[in-house]
């Protein structure tokens, strides 16, 4: 993790009270290495714990002791209690870190840890129990006079009592899990004819998320900007809030950037919002961080309303830390260890400005779906007024058993421009090869006027999105994979998947009677037509052509000191790019974007042309594949039934998030799923017996849908 240079007031100050000497984190990924790395600088020893799936993770490495606790399957590892305490014991574990997520608003987990004589580093039980449910917590901080938006917020409402009430709420409205956060089971319904499958589906999500499918509906407030403010307390009494964070750009609920402070509000409506937070906190005696989240009106910033209390550190509290100079890991320590506060409200102070831009594995260019494999290549950004909070280790295998997110790349600045500015630099510089990432897409999004502007909502990402032009391959990059393969011909003989090291076909010469031939690479990128260059290195300078273009002079160099970057010469002009190979295919990462380009034998090229023949008029693909490794969580159609093109067949989730699998056409449906399988992604879960294509419309239907909705 590398920081700015601020002046931490948590740095100069000692320990009041006896210390634990050793503390388990009972989560995995950037946070748990995140906690980790705070306990290792106050000299408290501890323990990690992983799954099957974690065994080479990042922060097993990290810690000083690592304890295995169960297969992948979260239920039978991270949300283990028993497992969880039983490691505590086994290591003489004092304390336990939750991180966010996982059990870390649970209060079973936390009264089992207090049982079991342990202490749990966060609040009470009553706390957790209160603002864990969001019913219960909305209901709770308004009798302390807190605003909260209007709607209904009852326990125990069934479907149709829902469905009741929605008329007097209004539409567009949005539906709520009680249990429960980050987004999962948020759905918004425009209208009266889509409420009863929304609720269907939020019912499922929150079951499967939290163990509770409890509902309820809150009046959807038009373009609304999404700020939390963060609090911490102690045990006797004092409450003191560190500003707040503007969350406003969301993707499906899920935050994307964050900074603090908020561009939106003035210093007296900071400190209204930052009033009503600490009332809500005090309603509960809350004690260690939280977060207390307010949707605000953009016209209005006096106009706030509660959403609920995040009672657990926030994956976004490293812009916090930046401009308050304080380390909220060491305080939850702290507080939990029976410290009293060493600062008043009036000693806070905001220094600066901080942004953070979360990089998932996940492919934009396939609408977001989480994406898996193996880091090949990792290079994360560093310099003045930059922090990386990551889980990421060169080799790393990316699975689809949890979320996504893989790291986090804040940047600090004297004011939110040069905060902007660093940030971009950031991502740019930050190389991740071998999964698919969201980093080109963050840079897009920091460049877009209203965010470079400050002017946010919770809508500006959908908004935006159509609008966003992700870089395509180019010439360059395919003449620098193709020479990159060239001068790694015997290093890398699977590499097309036809020859050996030893085989003539690999040799410079094209293996030919005669003149030398130059020699062909034909590289295919995601779904588009293959291309083929032709590399001629017989003389002394590389000569390349890219399709149907003409021979131009090209070079690649290494970059000391840099494992995988190379200086690329193409046609008089000198760029870098970092480029890896495995099996049959090769990464290329520059400037945040990043390729992963297909080597085609000559087998995939013949199935290629193949699939690119024009289909006769009425005919559509058959098989319904998944777009992604997951689980079959719901068969929609009984396998026989008669399907409508578009008809729900089954829903697969993945990375806690569900996607809808729907008929690209009528006809009878096979079903080759059921609930609980395990799918891989491209695997035909279902076929459509087409129809007669007389009786078909004209044009070819569109392939199999995928939508995310979560």
């Amino acid at each position: 993790m590398t920081t700015t240079m601020i002046p931490q007031i948590s740095d100069t100050a000692m320990f009041t009270t006896d210390v634990f000497a050793t503390v388990l984190v009972a989560n995995r990924g950037e946070i748990a290495c995140r906690v980790i790395t705070t306990l290792r600088r106050l000299g408290i020893r501890s323990v990690a714990v992983f799954s099957d799936a974690d065994r080479n993770a990042r922060h097993v490495a990290l810690a000083d002791v690592a304890v295995r606790i169960g297969p992948a399957e979260a239920r039978e590892s991270y949300l283990n209690i028993e497992a969880i305490l039983r490691a505590a014991a086994e290591t003489g574990a004092q304390a336990i870190h939750p991180g966010y997520g996982f059990l870390s608003e649970n209060e079973e987990f936390a009264r089992a840890t207090a049982e079991a004589g342990l202490t749990f580093i966060g609040p009470s039980v009553h706390a957790l129990r209160v603002m864990g449910d969001k019913i219960r917590a909305k209901n709770h901080v308004a009798e302390s006079g807190v605003p909260t938006t209007p709607g209904i917020a009852l326990p125990g409402l069934d479907n149709a009592a829902l469905a009741a009430a929605a008329a007097d709420v209004g539409y567009p409205l949005l539906i709520k899990p009680s249990a429960g956060g980050g987004g999962k089971g948020m759905y918004v319904v425009e209208a009266a004819s889509e409420l009863a499958a929304a609720l269907d589906a939020a019912r499922r999500v929150a079951a499967r998320a939290f163990g509770d499918d409890t509902l309820f509906l809150e009046r959807l407030i038009p373009s609304p900007r999404h700020i939390e403010v963060q609090v911490l307390a102690d045990n006797y009494g004092n409450i003191i809030h560190l500003g707040e964070r503007e969350c406003s750009l969301q993707r499906r609920h899920q935050k994307v950037i964050e900074e603090a402070p908020s561009p939106l509000l003035d210093e007296p409506s900071r400190r209204r919002i930052g009033a009503a937070a600490c009332a809500a906190a005090r309603s509960v005696d809350y004690r260690g961080a939280g977060t207390v989240e307010f949707l605000v009106s953009d016209a209005e910033p006096d106009a706030f309303y509660f959403m609920e209390m995040n009672t657990r550190l926030q994956v976004e509290h490293p812009v916090t830390e930046l401009v308050t100079g304080l380390d909220l890991v060491e305080w939850q320590v702290r507080i939990a260890a029976g410290e009293r506060l060493a600062l008043a409200q009036d000693d806070v102070r905001l220094t600066g400005h901080s942004i953070e831009a979360r990089v998932y594995a996940e492919s934009p260019a396939a609408g977001f779906l989480p994406a898996t494999g193996s880091v090949l290549a990792l290079d994360e950004a560093h310099g003045d007024g930059i922090r990386v909070d990551s889980s990421l280790t060169p080799g790393l295998v990316l699975g689809a058993d949890y979320d996504p997110l893989l790291a986090k790349v804040i940047a600090w600045g004297v004011d939110r421009g040069q905060a902007l500015a660093r940030l971009d630099r950031a991502l740019s510089e930050t190389v991740v090869l071998g999964v698919p990432t969201n980093i080109e897409y963050l840079r897009l999004l920091l460049h877009t006027p209203a965010v470079r502007a400050g002017h946010l909502d919770t809508e500006l990402i959908e908004r935006t999105l159509p609008s966003l032009i992700f870089r395509a391959i180019d010439d360059r990059l395919l003449a620098a994979a193709a020479l990159f393969l060239r001068a790694h011909a015997e290093a890398l003989p699977l590499v097309g998947g036809e020859a050996s090291a030893t085989s003539p076909w690999t040799s410079r010469s094209g293996w030919r009677i005669g003149e030398h031939q130059p020699t062909p690479y034909t590289l295919q990128v995601g779904t588009a037509s293959p291309v083929t260059i032709h590399v001629d290195d017989t003389t002394d300078a590389s000569r390349v052509t890219v399709g149907d273009c003409n021979l131009v002079s090209a070079s690649l160099q290494r970059i000391p000191g840099r494992p995988h970057g190379y200086s690329v010469e193409f046609d008089g002009s000198v760029s870098t790019v970092d480029i890896v190979a495995a099996g049959n295919d090769v990464w290329l990462g520059t400037d945040g974007a990043t390729f992963r380009l297909r080597v085609l034998s000559r087998q995939d090229q013949l199935a290629a042309r193949l699939a690119a023949a024009e289909p006769s008029a009425g005919v559509a693909d058959p098989a319904v594949r998944s777009p992604m490794p997951g689980t079959v969580i719901s068969v929609n159609v009984a396998d026989g039934s008669s399907v409508e093109a578009g008809d729900t067949l089954l829903v697969v989730e993945a990375m806690k998030m569900e996607h809808r699998l729907a008929a690209a056409l009528g006809g009878i449906a096979t079903v080759a799923v059921a609930v609980g399988d395990l799918v891989s992604l491209g695997q035909i879960v279902a076929t459509i017996q087409r129809p007669d294509p007389a009786s078909s419309p004209e044009g070819s239907p569109s392939p199999a849908l995928s939508e995310g909705s979560a």
